[in-house]
């Protein structure tokens, strides 16, 4: 490799770093929103007239849609295509979360995270019965592997995601609202973030020959 090609490598290492972190900030926003918006609902609804007397679940719902059509909006701007785990979550919150307000029932907003973790459960599990792996569109992979890898990696990613679905139901049907919204966003992530960091030896061990 030459000192010019050394350089170029060196030099894309930085970008493609940003661009991580700008796409975790990106997806992990909106729920910070959600989060805040919940916790707050109180002071929001006393510095906006028209949601006054609006339950705080109801105003964070609506503040969570315009976050993420945000998200999505400067993701096709900043990167020039949506990824497929976005775009899908991103549009099952504007239905149900549209349904939540439309009906004033927060039980459509709560199921969202089960139809998305069961729709990529499917989706993966799915493909599998079919001889196809999908997982490398879902997730907009980067990695590389061979056939049985992505066999054996779309198996255990489509089995956590009902994981996930059976999870939520049980979180939101027998516990609070504020006990749901911080699962949503302190619980999901963290058992993610753990369940992918136990999948790196399988990388290694199932990359593709050098040829």
């Amino acid at each position: 490799m030459s000192p010019n090609e050394k350089s170029t490598d060196q030099s894309a290492e930085p970008q493609l770093e940003k661009g991580q972190v700008l796409k975790l900030a990106l997806e992990l926003g909106p729920l910070a929103v959600f989060f805040f918006a919940n916790a707050k609902g109180d002071m929001i609804a006393r510095w906006v007239p028209f949601l006054e007397g609006m339950k705080s679940i109801f105003i964070a719902t609506a503040l969570f849609m315009v976050a993420t059509l945000i998200s999505l909006v400067l993701s096709r701007i900043k990167f020039g295509k949506l990824p497929v785990m976005p775009m899908v979550s991103g549009g099952v919150v504007c239905i149900f979360g549209g349904l939540t307000l439309y009906l004033q029932d927060d039980t459509f907003i709560k199921m969202k995270p089960t139809i998305v973790n069961l729709l990529f459960g499917s989706i993966l599990l799915g493909g599998l019965f079919f001889g196809k792996s999908l997982l490398g569109y879902v997730f907009d992979s980067v990695f590389q592997l061979n056939a049985e890898g992505w066999r054996i990696l779309s198996m255990r990613w489509g089995v956590f995601f009902f994981v996930l679905a059976l999870i939520n139901e049980v979180i939101w049907r027998n516990f609070s609202t504020d006990i749901w919204v911080n699962f949503k966003v302190f619980g999901v992530m963290p058992l993610t973030m753990v369940f992918g960091a136990f999948q790196m030896p399988l990388l290694t061990r199932y990359a593709p020959d050098d040829e």
